[in-house]
């Protein structure tokens, strides 16, 4: 009889899983996180509600299994190579204060949040609320990126300096939260270990991950991970059962384990096809389980009842929302104040860490139950809420997609023709050169966007911020100083760099040097002898309304998706997808990639609203 209403109570929260996107989607309510809502429910069914589940072996189980897969992906979810400090980019924003470095303010900030949550603490715990001052600076300092990152990806914003400002402060806030987190436990619970042992946890981490990364590159282990050997997701797993004993062992919360598992993973850099896997699983069966039960394990009525705790609702939600904002205001100097205001109440929203920090309370009768509940109640609300007034208030403006900046360096009839015919809503083309080449191309600053030059040495150029753009194409009449100045480009960490080469040696040394190389000599043979050979592919290459284009598919919303099931193309037709050294021919149940780059054909319009929708996500502002 008892397994035969353990598996009634599965079955009904599993529906309500199930339902609860579907209810969201037809009732329009997106500006409503899925985890807030997954919570709602379960109070509708719980404590506060129905009453029809109650919590056993089966629901614990899944529930805690839940809990620890949602840390593990919280690990997963940052991005490392956000942290690297871009020198050439920094010197520009320096120089102009058109906008600050991400990770430099990104980590002013959060000092400031937590310098702001610990003064709150104290007043928290003068004014009778809780007692434990550590506990409470941890709750208030901490950030959701689990509401931070898909607001950001709505709104195409996590490309843009404010998008990674906010989603580095929301990364800072998780690891040194998740850190202090394991500190306070082993400080103030009788039954855990020394905080010296969590070095333990992290020395077995650090292994860990020279093991990883030793092993994740050899021939075997790709040949293992597809079928139903499945090596690399066997080996996600064990490594998040390994860290989870070893962090329960050393007298550690077992999310710590979990949530470090999470980000020994994301520095191995996976593929996208086994973090879609990971992502897919953990959202599409234990995550869900877990918060339906919070929202199970929640009774509202019994803390609606106590006026105490009933204060402390407004007050948290407050406390949350100074100690956010008040930092966040030194981005006044870069952004409008609706950008500011709208990023504060953004890093207003918390929830999975306040949840694990409320439970570890709660069972080191640190806080009552009906603290714990609170807690997690104002975190909800804080979820519900922030999006919501982050939307209304940030400039659309702000979001607007950017042109990629082409800089031309040497004026002659080839450049001149590319630099008109680029000139559109995508690229932004800038012309370099020196005086003797205006003079002796008779070039009018009336015609082309030009910039004259004293030299074409490098340093010349540095000093014109030519290194800052997206793409630097370089064509003088001297193919060593196209080879000198890529070579300088390439150093200074521009993205991408085309010289104009004739030597076939020189040719190939830039091209390991990750130079890409064209030669007039090179591209007339080959467009003649295609001429004669295959007239028809020429037609398509040359006819501006339908010829081929390359296009970076960058916009992760369509990460996994297949070509069947792509909801824009227009008259766009895939030709190609380009994926590391794999050519792939499309068909229907080809999944898109990030990082592919897709030949297609069709007209210019919609090849261009193609191009803003992979490249930039721009195609809502468009609209």
């Amino acid at each position: 009889m008892e397994q035969h209403a353990s598996v009634t109570s599965l079955l009904v929260v599993i529906i309500i899983a199930f339902l609860t996107p579907i209810l969201l989607h037809r009732f329009k309510l997106n500006f409503i996180p899925v985890v807030v809502a997954e919570i709602v429910m379960g109070l509708f069914i719980g404590k506060s509600g129905l009453d029809i589940v109650h919590e056993d072996m089966w629901l614990e189980t899944l529930s805690t299994l839940g809990f620890l897969f949602l840390m593990f992906l919280s690990g997963l979810e940052i991005d490392f190579s956000a942290f690297k400090i871009k020198k050439t980019k920094g010197k520009k924003q320096a120089k102009e204060s058109a906008e600050p470095n991400a990770f430099i303010i990104s980590t002013v900030i959060f000092i400031g949040i937590f310098v702001a949550s610990l003064a709150l603490s104290y007043l928290f715990v003068l004014t009778g609320f809780i007692d434990n001052v550590f506990l409470m600076t941890l709750i208030i300092s901490t950030i959701s990126l689990g509401v931070v990152v898909p607001t950001l990806k709505e709104a195409r914003l996590m490309k843009t300096n404010i998008g990674q400002i906010i989603l580095l402060v929301a990364v800072i806030a998780d690891l040194v939260t998740m850190i202090l987190l394991a500190v306070f436990v082993s400080i103030y619970d009788t039954e855990g270990g020394n905080t010296w042992l969590l070095l333990l946890l992290f020395l077995a981490g650090v292994i860990l991950y020279f093991v990883g990364n030793r092993f994740k590159s050899r021939k075997f282990v790709s040949a293992l991970s597809t079928g139903t050997t499945q090596i690399g997701t066997r080996a996600v797993f064990t490594l998040l059962i390994v860290l989870v004993a070893i962090s329960e062992t050393v007298g550690a919360e077992n999310i710590l384990g979990a949530f470090l598992a999470g980000v020994l993973v994301s520095l191995l850099s996976p593929d996208q096809e086994l973090i879609h896997k990971l992502d897919s699983f953990g959202y599409g069966f234990l995550i869900p389980i877990f918060f339906v039960m919070i929202g199970v394990d929640l009774d509202i009525w019994s803390l609606l009842s106590d006026p105490k705790l009933l204060l402390l609702i407004p007050l948290l939600l407050i406390a949350l929302l100074i100690s956010k904002l008040l930092p966040v205001y030194v981005l006044g100097k870069w952004y409008d104040k609706k950008t500011v205001v709208a990023s504060g109440f953004l890093l207003t929203s918390t929830l999975s860490l306040v949840i694990a920090a409320a439970t570890i309370g709660e069972r080191m009768e640190v806080i009552t139950s009906e603290m714990s509940g609170t807690l997690i109640l104002v975190a909800v609300i804080s979820c519900v809420l922030a999006p919501i007034v982050f939307k209304k208030l940030f400039p659309r403006t702000t979001a607007e997609e950017k042109k990629l900046q082409v800089a031309f360096i040497g004026a002659n009839s080839m450049t001149l023709s590319v630099t008109r015919e680029l000139n559109s809503g995508l690229y932004e083309p800038i012309l370099y050169h020196t005086k003797q080449d205006k003079a002796e191309n008779k070039i009018s600053n009336s015609v082309f966007e030009i910039i004259e030059v004293q030299d074409y040495a490098p340093q010349t150029l540095e000093q014109q911020n030519i290194y800052n753009a997206d793409i630097i194409v370089i064509s003088t009449g001297n193919e060593n100083t196209n080879a000198l100045i890529a070579r300088a480009a390439k150093d200074k960490g521009v993205g991408r760099v085309i010289a104009r080469i004739e030597n076939p040696e020189l040719e190939l040394s830039l091209k390991q040097e990750n130079v890409e190389v064209f030669s007039v000599l090179m591209s007339t043979t080959t467009l003649l002898r295609s001429l004669i050979e295959s007239p028809g592919i020429i037609n398509i290459l040359t006819n501006k309304d339908s010829s081929l284009h390359e296009i970076r598919m960058m916009n992760d919303q369509f990460d996994g998706m297949t070509l069947r099931r792509f909801p824009f193309t227009g008259d766009v037709i895939f030709v190609r997808i380009l994926r590391g050294n794999d050519s792939i021919v499309p068909h229907g149940d080809t999944e898109l990639r990030l990082h592919d780059r897709l030949i297609v054909t069709g007209s210019n319009e919609y090849v261009e609203e193609l191009k803003l929708e992979l490249e930039f996500g721009a195609w809502n502002y468009r609209k």
